[in-house]
């Protein structure tokens, strides 16, 4: 079976639209589906990148919120933009982490995306972040403080360490063994390699 990895930052629009169509692919093609997150902040500052908000060309930025829309369409999905991006997501990235190690995964992250590109939640302010988990049903006091955990900051810390090391510079990108795809936009050559296994 096929392994996808898929490393992500709630903060990275892009890794929203991916994330509401990579289910499927991994479901059409018999790979299993790995949710790596990861820091975007980090790997930006390991890899010398910027965040495309940070575009200082202009027309080039405009065009980019385009592209969005019209990627969003295709996806099949609502995207809207959040008037508190960009935020500081290294907490809710954290307990994206926590909410693995604690078996709630699932649910937190069903709930986190759509608060944050559709619903245009400020997830950097810790009560918003709690008013999210306990709509989702989840013990927000446990996770915030599994979060807290030097494990949990440490296995965040080293998956975004390996995702630069393994040649990733943003987000959303995807690695079937050793081969890496990055962005929504280039999600048909991870479906042709897929098939050509």
């Amino acid at each position: 079976m096929p392994r996808i990895e898929f490393f992500y930052d709630y903060g990275s629009p892009f890794s929203f639209l991916a994330n509401a169509v990579i289910p499927g692919i991994a479901e059409r093609h018999g790979a299993e589906l790995v949710y790596r997150p990861m820091l975007l902040g980090g790997v930006f500052k390991a890899t010398g990148n910027q965040s495309p908000a940070m575009e200082t060309v202009v027309p080039k930025r405009a065009y980019g919120g385009k592209v969005m829309q019209r990627t969003a369409a295709q996806c099949g999905i609502e995207i809207n933009p959040n008037p508190f991006f960009p935020i500081n997501t290294i907490t809710v990235m954290r307990l994206a982490v926590a909410a693995q190690r604690e078996g709630v995964f699932e649910a937190y992250h069903a709930a986190l995306y759509p608060a944050f590109w559709q619903q245009g939640l400020d997830l950097g302010q810790r009560e918003v972040q709690v008013d999210v988990m306990t709509k989702a049903g989840l013990n927000s006091e446990k996770l915030l403080a599994r979060a807290g955990d030097d494990d949990i900051k440490a296995e965040l810390r080293a998956t975004t360490e390996e995702a630069v090391e393994r040649g990733a510079f943003g987000a959303p990108t995807f690695f079937v063994e050793d081969e890496m795809f990055f962005g929504v936009d280039h999600l048909a050559h991870l479906i042709s390699h897929l098939e050509g296994q």
